[in-house]
């Protein structure tokens, strides 16, 4: 396959079909997976593609769900389990945190989880408190969870095909906001390894440093510092665990400034731990402290001119920015 010019959930969808065409034992399932397609579509056409057996329509029970992927994945298949909304991902914190994170360790090695749990995050579509959350900080506490947050259309192909090769449970959390958005997926180049951040801009003054969809934010709001005179650098995470911390490094201790940008609430977030690290390991190039810029410790609202207010936007990173490096405020909030 070459270059083509796709959406982030036909790239998804993508995926899925040539991890399963290589790969018998993978199978997907959860609630509205076949017939329907999935929520936002991302399975849509995989059960005429490879029929009941291996896209399985499940009852509304998030713990079955995922109870029944860990013990298919401990078995010998390979599954890739969605949950509609990462909102319910407390429904199944036992299966997930005591069984699937930890089945290696507790059997001495003998048994793996090898199985994939898709989930859709963050805000954008008005889906209010119970449906917009931003929860990775959950997963990344947990020893055993690999965590995956892709933020382009190549990505989101080449994570999930990484991911369904990974030995150990992964969490792949899909922004909602990002499915129909359109970029390049080129199949036989991946836009990094697994594991590892990428530098999505070049920049000499201050390093954003973030993942999914704050990263099309930090990148407007690096264009917008520009025209101030200001060169940002912004780096993609793009895996909370593996965490590769050694590119951000690299980037603060060249620009001697850092901004930690995510969607999730600002208290005890993975913003916090992405900062501590920073400020442990980079503290003698820091001209500043480390800045945390994330969503309101609020309830996502269900309007959308709040929903848009409880999250970071670009020109919020932007004026941060500005501040950080210039110790002026920006001309547009006069």
């Amino acid at each position: 396959m070459s270059k083509i010019e796709t959406t982030y959930r036909d790239a998804l969808r993508q995926a899925l079909i040539d991890a399963m065409n290589d790969d018998p034992s993978i199978f997907v399932m959860g609630e509205e997976v076949g017939r329907y397609g999935g929520a936002y579509g991302v399975t849509k056409g995989l059960l005429d593609m490879f029929g009941e057996n291996r896209v399985v329509d499940t009852p509304i029970a998030e713990p079955g769900i995922i109870g029944a992927a860990v013990g298919a994945a401990m078995t010998g298949s390979r599954p890739v389990a969605e949950l509609m909304y990462v909102d319910f991902a407390g429904l199944t914190m036992d299966q997930v945190a005591n069984q699937a994170a930890k089945s290696r360790y507790m059997f001495g090695g003998q048994i793996g989880v090898p199985m994939v749990l898709r989930t859709q995050g963050g805000t954008g579509r008005s889906g209010a408190a119970q449906h917009s959350q931003s929860l990775e900080a959950w997963f990344t506490h947990v020893p055993g969870l690999r965590v995956v947050m892709p933020a382009t259309v190549n990505d989101a192909y080449h994570l999930l095909r990484m991911a369904l090769k990974c030995p150990d449970p992964v969490i792949f959390i899909e922004h909602k906001s990002l499915y129909v958005r359109k970029g390049e997926m080129d199949a036989g180049k991946p836009d990094g390894e697994w594991g590892k951040s990428v530098v999505r801009r070049e920049g000499s003054d201050v390093t954003i440093v973030t993942y999914s969809k704050m990263v099309f934010e930090a990148l407007a709001a690096a264009e917008i510092l520009e025209q101030e005179g200001i060169s940002a650098e912004v780096v993609d995470i793009r895996t909370l665990n593996p965490l590769d911390d050694e590119t951000f490094f690299a980037s603060v201790r060249k620009t001697g400034r850092a901004m930690v940008v995510t969607e999730a609430v600002l208290t005890s977030g993975f913003a916090a731990e992405l900062s501590a690290r920073i400020s442990e390991r980079c503290f003698e190039w820091l001209e500043e402290p480390v800045v945390r810029i994330a969503g309101e410790d609020i309830p996502i609202p269900v309007s959308p001119a709040l929903e848009r207010g409880a999250v970071p936007s670009s020109q919020l990173i932007a004026e941060t920015g500005l501040w950080l490096v210039k110790r002026i405020a920006p001309s547009w909030a006069a």
